[in-house]
């Protein structure tokens, strides 16, 4: 297992509409999840928040937006980058369901950020993967909403410049 991964260029891709969450529970509106993740980029050197799901509107598929980062290299005369789908370990079990998943196989190499409770197991069936050590935080972005709602710290999970979106953009009844 890796402790890094070195790229060129890290994409923070917000989804329009996540079609596997949508139709079960409520979802932030992807204009103030772009927020929260263009202000998490500025303390990541290198890293941009992409809003090209949130432009092309519709389902959010990741096999599109490969599909659309690969044309838009060729359109520009550049060699088709080397894509790496970055995905913590707690999601492995579910990408068989994820949409065109044979195509996204060939598109991507799949990197797989270690997670506590998530067992790092065999690499996933016809997936090109890279395994990567992340940092062993017990939580999730569900659980942050939950701690927030509550009205309860979360300086020691969130950057401040998140925290900063969050209070500026009125979200998850932070400071009433």
């Amino acid at each position: 297992m890796q402790a890094s991964l070195v790229l060129e260029r890290l994409l923070l891709v917000v989804a329009n509409d996540p079609w596997q969450k949508s139709p079960t529970r409520a979802v932030t509106p992807a204009e103030d999840r772009f927020a929260m993740t263009q202000a998490l980029a500025s303390d990541i050197p290198g890293a941009e928040a992409s809003r090209m799901e949130i432009d092309r509107g519709g389902p959010s598929y990741t096999v599109v937006t490969a599909e659309e980062i690969l044309q838009q290299a060729v359109s520009a005369g550049r060699p088709p980058p080397e894509l790496f789908l970055v995905v913590g370990a707690d999601l492995v079990a579910e990408l068989p369901t994820w949409e065109r998943v044979a195509d996204l196989q060939r598109l991507v190499t799949l990197t797989v950020v270690s997670r506590p409770e998530a067992e790092m197991g065999p690499a996933p069936p016809g997936w090109r993967v890279r395994w990567v050590h992340g940092p062993q935080l017990h939580v999730s972005s569900s659980e942050v909403r939950a701690v927030l709602t509550g009205g309860g710290p979360v300086d020691l999970l969130l950057t401040a410049p998140v925290i900063h979106c969050i209070g500026r953009r009125d979200l998850y009844a932070v400071g009433r």
